[in-house]
């Protein structure tokens, strides 16, 4: 099975889990590939953390009104793109494959809005992301050279 459909399967099974109240193993069933299982049950364990991240970045929205469906995509996005570790592959999808993966299944599965919406929020986190990787190492230097330089 492609990477796309167990991604896709991590989504459907999420979503059916989040609708219904059904366990995820339920829905997940028992041909699920360990990278669907792994990335739907990532997702479900970490619900709160991504949904807060979800209410920071989707503007005018909270977690509450976006769709569920969406709101399972993009789930399963922010793993990928924040938790690649909980999700087993080969070579891990890097965070603009996981966003442009998002978008087509939002594409696939979802009202002619999705895609922009589901876009635009993982973008922004995505920047987020880069911009506090990029602050990190820039406060720890300047704190290096003050103590360096010492004062006058």
């Amino acid at each position: 099975m492609r990477r796309t459909e167990q991604r896709r399967a991590a989504v459907v099974a999420l979503y059916q889990h989040d609708l219904t109240g059904r366990p995820l193993s339920d829905a997940l069933g028992p041909n699920a590939s360990p990278m669907t299982r792994a990335l739907a049950h990532a997702a479900a364990d970490r619900a709160q953390e991504l949904d807060a991240i979800l209410d920071r970045h989707a503007h005018g929205w909270s977690v509450q009104r976006i769709q569920p469906l969406e709101r399972s995509i993009m789930r399963v996005a922010l793993i990928e793109m924040l938790h690649p570790d909980l999700a087993p592959s080969v070579q891990p999808i890097p965070a603009e494959g996981a966003i442009d993966e998002a978008v087509e299944s939002a594409k696939v599965f979802c009202a002619s809005d999705a895609p922009g919406f589901v876009n635009g929020v993982l973008a922004a986190v995505l920047r987020e992301v880069r911009e506090n990787a990029l602050e990190t190492p820039a406060s720890s230097a300047e704190e290096t050279r003050g103590r360096t330089q010492g004062s006058p």
